[in-house]
């Protein structure tokens, strides 16, 4: 089996960012890989992406990540990407990689991923521009993500921080659902014959759900799993014994945010 360490918002400033490397350590020991589903940073600063990233750089295992809206939202992405992947973090936007574990072969691709919501609570491209800019980026992201499943061999793992389905967001206000995850991810990779989705973001949700083609999709955001990162198996997807320590105690959510907001 390929074992996989997951987990996601992290939320790490520089005061926090030293807690990760006792949490975290016991992955090298228990999965081939692990993969940080977004919201690495509590704002988006890259001396946050630093601090985190110098804590893992010793980690002894390959280290897989995305960002998530948090790490955008100073508009200095690239310089956190920067910092992340001058620790040896490899950061995917819509592009993929293939790591060899002692069980074979493994395919990553990745991608932030983008609201739009599902079913009923769809967002269509009609109307006001700014509503036509709004689906448009949900599509753009996951064609990236389906480009990227179709490059690498399987199985292939998809790694989010927006949800590709609705059944790990249960939990969640329902005003809030459009704005967590979209059905645009959930089709890309059903299409694409992903063995498993991993994604965060949504606090308030589940772990454990389906696309509608039947692929396992994992909500690993940190308040939901409740410990510093869960490991799954392929083939399957499912839970592997883990003696994982308890998560470091960074805040959730931003301070200044109330919890029925966007994370």
């Amino acid at each position: 089996m390929i074992r996989i360490a997951a987990v996601g918002d992290l939320h790490a400033d520089r005061s926090t960012a030293p807690r990760w490397r006792a949490a975290l350590a016991p992955s090298r020991h228990e999965a081939d890989v692990l993969l940080l589903a977004g919201d690495l940073t509590q704002d988006g600063e890259p001396g946050q992406a630093h601090a985190l990233a110098d804590a893992l750089c010793d980690l002894g295992l390959p280290i897989v990540a995305v960002l998530g809206n948090h790490d955008v939202d100073r508009d200095r992405a690239d310089a956190v990407r920067k910092a992340l992947e001058g620790h040896g973090v490899v950061v995917l936007d819509g592009e993929a990689i293939a790591i060899d574990t002692r069980d074979g072969r493994l395919g990553i691709a990745g991608t932030k991923g983008f609201g739009g919501g599902f079913d009923a609570a769809r967002a269509s491209d009609f109307g006001e521009p700014e509503m036509k800019a709004f689906v448009r980026a949900a599509r753009v992201s996951a064609e990236s993500l389906e480009r990227a499943l179709r490059a690498v061999p399987a199985p292939r793992v998809a790694l989010l921080h927006y949800a590709p389905c609705h059944a790990t967001l249960v939990g969640e206000a329902p005003g809030v659902v459009p704005f967590l995850g979209s059905q645009l991810l959930e089709e890309a990779v059903d299409r694409t014959h992903t063995a498993l989705a991993v994604h965060g973001h949504a606090h308030s949700g589940r772990e454990l759900g389906r696309t509608r083609g039947g692929v396992p999709v994992r909500n690993v955001a940190r308040p939901v799993i409740g410990r510093a990162y869960r490991v799954y198996c392929l083939p399957g997807g499912d839970e592997c014994p883990s003696r994982a320590p308890a998560a470091p105690p960074p805040g959730d959510l931003p301070r200044d945010a109330p919890r029925a907001s966007p994370r």
